[in-house]
């Protein structure tokens, strides 16, 4: 495969993986470009590379950024922007971890917290705050594995992962 089809194929599957972690497919497909771009690249250069609007290519970069995994660079002499991904694999893994978290798991506690004070006054309540009590366990549990998975070090998540799937 030559070099061309291979980038083009790895930033529109990086896209589509995109999704499966929490952002749009343009905003997978624009980190997909970043990561493997030797160069910062300016929005222009992103917006003609991939064939997207400024307003799309701005709304992704802008959300990228705030996801952490890419990065606004000066160039003396320049007044343009330039954005360049985050290029280690851990902290790009972190990120999408943090991210995730935020966005699906802690609303989910927060929602759950809501329905403390629930009388178990027939069947069907004691049933719902059965249900209610499960999710809070697990997702308090899988809360607190997250938060001690992200204070580790990558050599440590590393050599544990690869003891867990020998």
């Amino acid at each position: 495969m030559e070099y061309i089809e291979a980038r083009g194929n790895f930033i529109k599957h990086w896209g589509d993986l995109g999704t499966k972690w929490g952002i749009n497919k343009t905003m997978g497909q624009i980190h997909g470009l970043l990561l493997i771009s030797s160069t910062p690249l300016c929005m222009d250069e992103v917006m003609q590379q991939l064939e997207i609007s400024r307003g799309s290519a701005c709304m992704n970069l802008k959300s990228l950024v705030e996801w952490g995994l890419v990065y606004r660079k000066c160039q003396d002499g320049c007044r343009k922007e330039f954005f360049q991904a985050e290029k280690d694999m851990f902290k790009v893994f972190r990120q999408i971890v943090i991210n995730r978290k935020r966005e699906e798991l802690e609303p989910l506690i927060q929602m759950i917290d809501q329905y403390d004070d629930i009388q178990k006054e027939c069947p069907e309540s004691s049933e719902f705050c059965n249900v209610l009590k499960d999710i809070k366990y697990f997702s308090t549990k899988a809360d607190a594995t997250l938060d001690s998975l992200l204070q580790t070090s990558p050599d440590w998540f590393i050599g544990s992962f690869l003891r867990m799937i020998r």
